[in-house]
């Protein structure tokens, strides 16, 4: 009986502001090599959000791009958890300390109840660092990795 009361984790975001979260993917995308996922899911099964962040990350092959420039986007709703994880591409280019920075400017939108438009603004924060360090390569570049939003349990 409970379950009925329980709101799914895809549940979380309107069509719109899930239209919103995928057209930032994919803007950011169109000026780099480098990938940008989102996945979202009610609990962090983990106590540390970014190790549940490498765990997704892992699961979803985001290791598997060429240059090793995917970033995965994390949300724990109910626990309000947050992570950013970059690969070793992208990660030794902009340093733990650009990805801190981002999970605090998703907080910040978070507390104010700006949950699609804060994922839309760090995803296309994070588009333009992958464009300084990865710019998009007309000859030789493919969307490597989906856009759409994961959502787990």
């Amino acid at each position: 009986m409970l379950g009925l009361f329980r709101k799914k984790a895809a549940e979380y975001f309107s069509p719109e502001e899930k239209k919103l979260i995928v057209e930032a993917i994919q803007q950011a995308e169109q000026k780099t090599s480098g990938e940008v996922r989102v996945f979202i899911e009610s609990r962090c099964r983990l106590v540390n959000p970014l190790h549940r962040a490498l765990e997704v990350f892992a699961s979803l092959k985001m290791e598997e791009t060429a240059q090793r420039n995917a970033v995965l986007v994390y949300v724990a709703m109910k626990d309000r958890q947050l992570a950013i994880y970059g690969d070793e591409g992208i990660h030794s280019k902009v340093g733990t300390a650009f990805w801190n920075e981002e999970v605090q400017k998703m907080l910040q939108q978070f507390n104010r109840d700006n949950h699609a438009e804060g994922l839309a603004q760090i995803i296309r924060e994070i588009g333009e660092a992958l464009v300084q360090h990865f710019p998009y390569d007309v000859k030789g570049d493919k969307n490597e990795l989906p856009d759409d939003i994961v959502f787990g349990k």
